[in-house]
C-alpha cells in the first residue's frame, strides 16, 4: 500500500482518487525527448501518479536502440505503458505493413501503440484491422480521434461516434486530439478556451463509455475545467513530465483552481463553518499514535 507523506491530513480530499492499476483516470504524460537522468528523478519522485507514457510524434526516431530500451525498461518497471505517438505510425503505414511496425515496437519494448489518422485518411476497415493488429502483437491499442489540421475539423458527433466504434473494435483507451498546444482542435477554439457546447455533445453520445477517454488537454486551465465537468477520475493527456505532481495536486483538490468550489459548497451545506474553532486534541494521545506508528 502506497504511504503518502500528508495521506493521514488531507486524506478526505484524496480518497476518491483511483490507484494503479486504474482503469479510469488516467494521466498521460508527452515525452518530446527527456533523458534517461531526468526520467529517473521523475519517476522516483511521480511514477504512481503516471499511467501512460506518449514519446510524442516521431520523437523516438531520435533515440539509439539502447537509450530508447532504457527508457521503455524504466517506464514498465513503474507499471507505465509506453507507445510512441500516432503520427509516427501513419509515417510507416505509408512506407510499410502494419505487421513491421508493430513487430519492431514490440522488440524496442513499447508496451502500447497509439492508433490515430490526425493527419492522413484512413478508411474505417482499415483503422479496425490496425487495432487488431495490434492486439496480435501482443501490444495494447489505444486509439486517436481529431485531426491535427484546424481546417479539417471533424464535429463533435463524428468525434463520439468514432470513439464508440473504436472501442467496438478492441481500442483499450480513445484519446481525444487536442494536440501539444492545446489550441483550434477538438474541444478546443483557437484561443485554447474549451468549447462547452463539444464537450457537451461528446459526453453525451459516449455516455458509460466516457471513462475510456483521455482528453489531451496540456494547460492548467483545461484541465481544471475536464476535472469539474467529469470529476477526479478523468482522463487527462499530454501533461509535461514535470508537471505531473501538480495535475495529480489539481485533480484531488489541492489547488485553488479545484479547490476554491469544494469550500464553497461545504460552506452552503455546511459540512464546514470557518468561524468554528476546532476541539482541542489531547497532545499525549497524538504522541502515543505517532510512537505506536
Amino acid at each position: 500500500m502506497l504511504e503518502l507523506a500528508w495521506g493521514d491530513i488531507v486524506g478526505q480530499l484524496i480518497k476518491d482518487r483511483s490507484l494503479k492499476p486504474r482503469e479510469t483516470g488516467v494521466t498521460m504524460i508527452i515525452d518530446t525527448g527527456i533523458g534517461i537522468r531526468q526520467l529517473n528523478d521523475i519517476l522516483e519522485i511521480g511514477g504512481h501518479c503516471i499511467d501512460h507514457w506518449k514519446l510524442a510524434f516521431g520523437t523516438s526516431v531520435f533515440h539509439t536502440t539502447k537509450a530508447l530500451q532504457q527508457k521503455l525498461g524504466l517506464l514498465a518497471e513503474h507499471g507505465i505503458l509506453s507507445f510512441p505517438g500516432g503520427t509516427l505510425l501513419e509515417v510507416a503505414l505509408i512506407e510499410h505493413h502494419c505487421r513491421d511496425y508493430m513487430k519492431h515496437a514490440k522488440r524496442l519494448g513499447f508496451s502500447a501503440v497509439e492508433i490515430s489518422d490526425g493527419t492522413i485518411a484512413m478508411p474505417e476497415f482499415r483503422r479496425r484491422n490496425i487495432i487488431h493488429c495490434a492486439q496480435d502483437a501482443g501490444l495494447v491499442p489505444i486509439t486517436e480521434v481529431g485531426k491535427k489540421d484546424p481546417r479539417q475539423q471533424p464535429t463533435a458527433e463524428q468525434i463520439a461516434e468514432q470513439a464508440l466504434q473504436d472501442i467496438e473494435y478492441g481500442s483499450q483507451w480513445v484519446v481525444m486530439e487536442g494536440r501539444e498546444s492545446g489550441r483550434s482542435v477538438g474541444i478546443f477554439g483557437e484561443h485554447g478556451q474549451i468549447l462547452d457546447s463539444v464537450v457537451e455533445t461528446i459526453a453525451e453520445k459516449v455516455g458509460l463509455h466516457a471513462d475510456k477517454l483521455i482528453w489531451e488537454a496540456p494547460h492548467k486551465e483545461q484541465q481544471a475545467y475536464l476535472i469539474g465537468r467529469f470529476g477526479t477520475n478523468v482522463g487527462l493527456g499530454n501533461i509535461e513530465p514535470t508537471q505531473v505532481l501538480a495535475v495529480e495536486a489539481l485533480r484531488c483538490r489541492l489547488r485553488f483552481d479545484t479547490l476554491y468550489s469544494v469550500a464553497e459548497k461545504m460552506m452552503r451545506i455546511g459540512t464546514w463553518d470557518p468561524h468554528q474553532i476546532e476541539p482541542k486534541v489531547n497532545e499525549a494521545s497524538v504522541v502515543i499514535s505517532v510512537k505506536h506508528e
